[in-house]
């Protein structure tokens, strides 16, 4: 596990980038404070790293070699299948190894089987490889986007980091009066609360997307390419029982895989099913597997009693974090910072300071993200069997239906209904979270654009899953949005700020391949029970009150205390931020006022706009940086 920083030279000058290489490399030091190095390979890449040690421990140094020093690879993640790799290539190509790690394995990997090698990965990965013969980098990123690659292209060449702050002193974009924001992605993260892959806030920073990998010579440019799609394919099943033993034997497979680790592994532990699961199975090969939990002290938002409940049921010790209003309001600043682009989620501020309480106790932490996508756990999963019998109606019954409904006052029960009923999935569905109506950002942005529209995000998905029945099209959807553009954000983000490896052992493809299978009357039940298979599945794994308790996800409290002990604090951001060129903040207070005296809840909507004006007061304003202080490290030259 680590940071990288690789930058690939169109001019044949590396070694005159390598000092802000290295300086750029320090911002993402929290991702690998055992080790740091920067190295100049030729005339043509600096490669950067911030090692995390996790495998391998005393070898497996990057930048690594290989091929007699054909190949240098800088990566991030952990390969769980490398051992069953090496004994192939072995086997096959009599291939040697200097390591015992799953770097060199990728190497190997890469010089026998070619670009194809990416797609016999098992793991969480993100890397970029430069071929000294050929002239050309090669890199990936994981298939379902556990772990981070931008990158930027300019005059000077190609650079690529794990963290988007790494390359904005090499945005030109950055330092425009604009501060190189792109009006579309904020127009889509007041929507979605995130920015939808592959853009970002800046302009000419992008992300490769999860199961892309690509291409980069100095002559020719950059190349992407997708080498992986999720391949739903719902299947009849004569034999349920027989399916719910497969899921549980591919999950217990992949915990155990997931466990493979030369330092200490945890376990986070919340109130739901999934996180109980992976405690359960991963405790039949770490007895004494030690878990993390949260909560605070307001009713109906903490999940430590339960948590503890069920270690007691596993026999496992469970270590619990309360936070207060005033930890949130003070930690708001570092966990934007570590974010690179907002994200409005408030589960951030949870999932913050639990990790940093695991990361006292052990290096790698495993986790429950990506059961709901691959088992259809969201309550909006629902709305298709809801809406089933609206949507039979004729066309020209299902249009006047829809006229009413615009007709219907705001709030009067059956409207929403209605409207959704009479709406295509593809307009009505764009992922889990929705901010702002385009209404309301016509009124929130300075500049709106009609012509940006959330579709844009979805419309090529909604395409490639026309075959599929609306609740697996919802999952496929949440794979390239949500996913990836806020659950594993966070994930990568809040677990890394603490240097502790988060490993989800739900988002690997041998699960996947049993899920995808799953019909939707397995799913979703008809009378609203979901991940019903997954839940039949882990009947006998985990603790009786567990397997159909409804999902929280260590909740936050942000709609309570935005009504009294953080009305003050939001209010003095949101109306001192500099970020009223872009939004009407006098509008947003008004948001913030109406919460606080209890005419509707706002707090979703006053928590974007605040999460967006501490952003820019760190990213583009300058007023606040809140960044740690530099920490010593080993520089390897």
């Amino acid at each position: 596990m680590c940071g990288l920083l690789t930058f690939v030279s169109a001019c044949g000058d590396a070694a005159a980038h390598r000092e802000p290489i290295a300086d750029a490399l320090e911002s993402a030091h929290h991702r690998g404070p055992d080790e740091t190095g920067v190295t100049v390979a030729g005339s043509d890449v600096v490669l950067g790293f911030k090692r995390l040690s996790i495998i391998d421990v005393e070898h497996s140094h990057q930048p690594i070699y290989y091929g007699d020093g054909r190949y240098v690879m800088t990566f991030n993640g952990e390969i769980y299948n490398y051992l069953e790799l090496r004994e192939e290539l072995t086997a096959d190509f009599g291939a040697k190894f200097e390591t015992d790690g799953d770097s060199e394995t990728i190497l190997a990997a890469y010089h026998h089987w070619g670009e194809a090698a990416v797609n016999r990965l098992r793991g969480m990965f993100a890397f970029v490889i430069w071929d000294t013969v050929e002239g050309r980098a090669f890199g990936a990123r994981d298939f379902y986007g556990i772990k981070p690659l931008h990158y930027l292209v300019n005059d000077d060449g190609l650079y690529l980091a794990s963290e988007k702050k790494a390359l904005v002193p090499f945005s030109a974009a950055a330092r425009q009066g604009d501060a190189g924001i792109d009006p579309a992605s904020l127009s889509h993260y007041l929507t979605l609360q995130y920015v939808p892959e592959p853009a970002t806030l800046h302009r000419d920073i992008t992300r490769i997307e999860s199961g892309e990998c690509f291409t980069y010579t100095p002559t020719g440019g950059i190349a992407v390419r997708r080498y992986y799609t999720p391949d739903f394919r719902p299947t009849p099943q004569s034999s349920p029982e027989a399916l719910f033993a497969r899921i549980r034997e591919a999950l217990r497979e992949s915990v155990a895989l997931h466990l493979r680790s030369e330092v200490p592994v945890g376990a986070f532990l919340s109130s739901g099913i999934d996180s109980t699961a992976i405690v359960a199975l991963a405790r039949e090969h770490k007895p004494d597997i030690k878990t993390f939990t949260v909560g605070y002290e307001v009713d109906g938002y903490s999940e430590i009693e339960v948590a503890q409940q069920s270690a007691r049921w596993l026999d496992v010790t469970t270590i619990p974090t309360l936070i207060s209003a005033d930890d949130m309001m003070d930690a708001l600043p570092r966990i934007v910072w570590q974010l690179d682009d907002p994200v409005a989620d408030p589960a951030l501020v949870p999932l913050y300071f639990v990790a940093k309480s695991a990361a006292e106790h052990v290096t790698v932490v495993l986790s429950g993200e990506g059961a709901d996508e691959f088992f259809g756990g969201y309550g909006i999963y629902r709305e298709p069997l809801s809406l089933r019998h609206l949507q039979a109606l004729p066309g020209p019954l299902q249009r006047g239906l829809k006229a009413l409904s615009r007709v219907i006052p705001e709030g009067v029960r059956g409207r929403s209904y209605l409207e959704r009923g009479t709406t295509p999935i593809e307009e009505r569905y764009y992922g889990n979270a929705r901010m702002f109506t385009e209404a309301e950002k016509s009124r929130l942005m300075r500049s709106y654009d009609p012509s940006v529209a959330y579709t844009d995000v979805t419309a090529a998905h909604y395409r490639d899953s026309a075959h599929l029945d609306d609740v697996t099209r919802m999952q496929y959807i949440d794979l390239f949005t949500w996913l990836r553009g806020d659950i594993l954000v966070k994930a990568d983000r809040m677990s890394m700020a603490h240097s502790l490896e988060l490993r989800v052992p739900f988002l690997d493809t041998g699960v996947f391949e049993v899920a995808a299978t799953i019909p939707q009357e397995l799913k979703v039940t008809s009378d609203g029970v979901r991940k019903y298979a997954l839940r039949r599945a882990l009947a006998e794994v985990v603790p009786p009150h567990i397997v159909n308790r409804p999902k929280l996800g260590f909740p936050v409290p942000t709609r309570v205390w935005l009504k009294s002990v953080m009305y003050d604090w939001a209010r003095d951001i949101i109306g001192s931020s500099g970020a009223g060129q872009l939004l009407d903040l006098p509008y947003a207070l008004t948001l913030l006022d109406a919460h606080r005296r209890g005419d509707a809840d706002h707090s979703r909507k006053v928590w974007t706009v605040l999460v967006f004006c501490v952003w820019y007061a760190i990213y583009v304003e300058g007023t606040l940086d809140p960044r740690p202080a530099p920490a010593a490290s080993r520089l390897a030259h």
